[in-house]
């Protein structure tokens, strides 16, 4: 049976007040890493044909047709775009009558995507659902009304009983669910090729602190021909997330909570700490940190050309697929220095805009995407952990299967500033505008000041 478009109502006057602000903004947006968008490219048009219909504007040729689910995401790379197409799979073969109109928004990782979206909710165009992170990331589209709550159409109790407390507390950021998280990544991961290392003398796992790291990187410049730290420096998130990585690793999570609440001068000291430390481990970036994407970065570990890089656990998706490059023997990981017993968490989700072209078939998906099948099929190739605590393990790979258990035994699972989780996306913008400028100039007392500023411009 065709669907008719839902019956929500308009844009109100709230929502433009919340939104059109941004829309088509072209800031710095600091981006989910999952999978090299870093590395892709948009059309002039805003528009893409890789990996489903060919778009317009961002725009759907087949907007509104029934019950064809328009799903707008940035997975278009690598793995991120196999692990979307196993998920597109699963839910065919379980809803073999619906459609789908897969309409990535690449570029800018996920910078592109945030303006097309804003401008379609705007018009009163959206799509069936997008990808997003939850948590503080939603609050634009929570203040302004545009998304439906599904706490009882999605959020059944076999879904509130499986789901990870804290992933559900993401999902409804004003008090209703709103999103549906699909995985969870981590992203205080250290990685290193385990033959540089051994080369430079450097025993990572005795990596106390992030100061101390500094001292193994110097180690790693005096004994080897390798770079001691791979980084990109083109945008600004990779520093944002080593940055705030040095601060828990310092500080711990209670001071970091209260940092992204705004309380940055009431840690004067420790914020200065962290971004010196930064500025130390610059000096053993790589040259071409300005001029390269993350991807091209974790290259150089593989390659055996780099010792370190701080990724998030999408990284490993490279390793494993690079021929004779294997875990433990050729690559492996330690939590980043002072940082035991947390998993810095970074979540991907969709949601259910209002005015939805297809709400039934929408439905459908997001009832999928917190099923066992779906992040069974989704996240091994994806490269993170299932949000939901009984899908199976067999389906991951040995390290995958130690991160699954390093979450469960972790003591908190601090959510990112780099990845939007943490703060709103007013600040999440201002603080990727200090990192924009502090790399490359490395001048702290400015960084700070910025910092402060962040959380009350």
């Amino acid at each position: 049976m065709k669907e008719n478009h839902d019956t929500d109502g308009g844009v109100s006057r709230r929502t433009y007040l919340k939104l059109s602000g941004v829309a088509g903004a072209t800031g710095i947006v600091a981006g989910c890493a999952g999978g090299g968008n870093e590395g892709s490219t948009q059309t002039d048009s805003g528009g893409s044909t890789d990996g489903g219909e060919q778009t317009t504007g961002g725009e759907s040729t087949q907007g509104g047709s029934g019950n064809a689910l328009e799903i707008v995401h940035w997975w278009t790379a690598g793995g991120e775009q196999d692990a979307l197409n196993a998920l597109l799979e699963g839910f065919k073969e379980k809803h073999p009558d619906a459609t789908v109109n897969n309409n990535p928004a690449p570029g800018g990782a996920g910078s592109a995507l945030d303006t097309v979206i804003k401008n379609r909710v705007l018009n009163q165009n959206p799509p069936s659902t997008f990808q997003i992170w939850p948590g503080k990331a939603l609050t634009e589209y929570v203040d302004g009304d545009v998304l439906r709550d599904i706490s009882d159409s999605v959020w059944s109790e076999d879904m509130r009983s499986a789901y990870r407390q804290g992933v559900q507390n993401l999902s409804k950021p004003g008090g209703n669910y709103v999103a549906v998280p699909i995985n969870i990544h981590r992203l205080n991961n250290l990685f290193y090729n385990v033959s540089v290392l051994k080369e430079a003398g450097v025993d990572p796992s005795s990596i106390s602190d992030p100061g101390a790291l500094t001292n193994a990187l110097k180690k790693v410049s005096e004994n080897t021909d390798a770079v001691p730290m791979a980084h990109q420096t083109q945008s600004p998130w990779s520093s944002v997330q080593l940055w705030e990585n040095i601060f828990l690793g310092y500080n711990g999570v209670e001071a970091y909570n209260s940092l992204t609440q705004g309380k940055v001068s009431q840690h004067e000291d420790a914020v200065r700490e962290s971004l010196q430390t930064l500025k130390d481990y610059s000096q053993y970036f790589n040259d071409d940190a300005g001029s390269i994407a993350w991807d091209q970065a974790n290259s150089k570990v593989v390659n055996g050309n780099a010792a370190f890089i701080h990724q998030g656990d999408w990284a490993a998706g490279q390793y494993q697929s690079a021929e004779g490059f294997e875990y433990e023997s050729g690559w492996n990981m330690v939590p980043f220095p002072g940082t035991k017993g947390m998993y810095s968490v970074v979540t991907d989700s969709f949601v259910f805009p209002k005015n939805n072209p297809s709400p039934e078939t929408t439905r459908k998906f997001l009832q999928y995407c917190g099923s066992v099948d779906a992040q069974k099929r989704f996240n091994p190739v994806k490269g993170s952990i299932p949000p939901r605590t009984d899908v199976p393990t067999d389906p991951f790979g040995p390290f995958l299967q130690s991160q699954i258990k390093d979450f469960k035994n972790s003591e908190s699972q601090p959510p990112t500033i780099a990845h939007g989780t943490a703060v709103t996306p007013e600040v999440h913008g201002n603080i990727d505008e200090v990192f924009a400028s502090f790399n490359g100039q490395w001048k702290v007392d400015s960084a700070y000041n910025g910092l402060v500023n962040a959380f009350s411009k």
